[in-house]
């Protein structure tokens, strides 16, 4: 993720503060040195930095603060409590006119912040939410651009407006509103031209849409990975046509993070979502306070919670535990659970979220392989249904057929038959333990 150094200064700086027994004022200045320079490290303002140690400084040095029970484990509250203001404090929904009219929301950005495929990506979680969406290629400078939005838009199952390259985007986001309206769309997502840098010709063009189109909101996507310079980008954005609100793409990478951390304060409009990959469902809301939870190697148990809750059916839930605690499950069952883990976004992914080990050296130490699932999972896709349900009954004779089925050796196939013979064991004798990690009403895949 993006904060990896980040979040390793930072709990450097909090080991010793919590080492401490007691905290002087001199003990909190020295460690708000190593904040600051850990952030003014990240690529964060000097601005917000300065304000944001400045505000830290004033409420730990406070005397509830350093007499308390726990002073370090107080100062890293307030430290998180800064972080959450900074931010945003309170997760700004994007709002939707009635569903009888039209939500039209143009989307801007520099080439190469991801605009294109962020457009798509809102239009499938909105369709999810049981919107009708329509997107709109109004990048008549790039062909390429075009076809991106309509292969991304038959993907989610979104349809796409386009009039090609020869009409002015105004124009074609005319023509857009009124082809909604005629077919029962009710969101209209206008996916504007990029620039390498910003110039007048682009900030005319989304004027005109603006001043001509009734525009509900305005999205400025911006490339985390492009640090300060993503800010000084929205800055510009918005002084120019006014934004509602950010996206920040790539915040999965490996970047130094400054732009989530200053966005807001610097320009005072909030991040919407936070893209976390490429894929197409790998874009979330942006909750200030669970980033600020793993930033400082926190975790987030409320943003795994909701995967899991949207990567796993509750009544098979239900049923899973159910066979677990006879260790009646089979190959099928085992396929599942691999499915549902791969839609919560792999192992990497759940254990960034866990707390205590968030983007810690704990988790950096380990070489995670996601790829590991793919060969037992194209073991299982090689047995037969009756296989699948009835491991017992695989043979020698089976066993040469699914090897070869599968592309792998037999002491492939035989390992994985051990494992899932193994987990069939354990997962018995963790039945009863397993209850207590339950949270509305489901579990997580493999007992997390």
């Amino acid at each position: 993720m993006a904060f990896d150094s980040l979040t390793d200064k930072l709990q450097n700086v909090f080991k010793k503060l919590r080492s401490k027994g007691t905290l002087t004022e001199d003990d909190v200045k020295e460690a708000m040195k190593e904040v600051k320079r850990a952030l003014l490290e990240a690529d964060v303002n000097f601005k917000v930095v300065k304000q944001f140690i400045s505000s830290v400084s004033e409420r730990a040095v406070g005397e509830e603060v350093l007499k308390g029970l726990n002073p370090g484990q107080m100062v890293i509250k307030v430290v998180k409590e800064e972080m959450d203001k900074l931010m945003g404090s309170e997760t700004t929904e994007l709002s939707m006119l009635p569903s009888n009219e039209i939500t039209v929301i143009m989307m801007c950005g520099l080439q190469g912040a991801g605009k294109t495929t962020t457009a798509a990506k809102l239009a499938a979680k909105f369709k999810n939410k049981g919107r009708k969406p329509l997107l709109v290629a109004c990048d008549i400078y790039r062909p390429a651009a075009i076809k991106q939005l309509e292969i991304n838009g038959e993907k989610v199952g979104v349809p796409v407006f386009s009039m090609g390259t020869d009409k002015k985007p105004v124009e074609i986001a005319t023509a857009a509103l009124a082809h909604a309206k005629a077919n029962n769309l009710n969101l209209v997502f206008i996916d504007t031209a990029g620039r390498l840098h910003i110039d007048e010709d682009m900030m005319n063009e989304l004027v005109e849409i603006r001043d001509n189109i009734a525009v509900t909101h305005t999205i400025l996507t911006v490339d985390a990975m492009t640090g300060q310079d993503a800010v000084n980008v929205a800055t510009t954005f918005n002084e120019k046509i006014g934004i509602d609100g950010v996206i920040l793409t790539k915040l999965d990478g490996d970047t130094r993070g400054g732009a989530a951390l200053s966005i807001k304060a610097v320009t005072g409009k909030p991040i919407l979502y936070a893209g976390m990959g490429e894929k197409l469902e790998d874009l979330e809301q942006f909750y200030p306070d669970r980033m600020a939870s793993r930033i400082l190697g926190m975790g987030d148990v409320e943003s795994l919670i909701e995967k899991a809750q949207a990567a796993i059916d509750e009544e098979k839930a239900k049923e899973m535990e159910a066979k677990f605690k006879k260790a009646s499950f089979d190959f099928n069952d085992f396929l599942e659970q691999m499915e549902q883990m791969e839609k919560m976004g792999g192992i990497g992914d759940i254990l960034s979220m866990l707390p205590g080990l968030g983007n810690s050296k704990k988790i950096k130490d380990v070489d995670i392989d996601e790829s590991a699932m793919n060969m037992p999972k194209a073991i299982i896709l090689s047995m037969t249904p009756k296989e699948r349900s009835n491991p017992d009954i695989i043979n020698p004779s089976r066993k040469k057929r699914i090897a070869s089925g599968a592309g792998v050796d037999i002491s492939d196939v035989n390992k994985l038959l051990k494992q899932f013979e193994q987990s069939k064991k354990m997962m018995k004798q963790m039945s009863g333990l397993m209850g207590g990690k339950k949270r509305g009403g489901f579990k997580l895949p493999f007992g997390f």
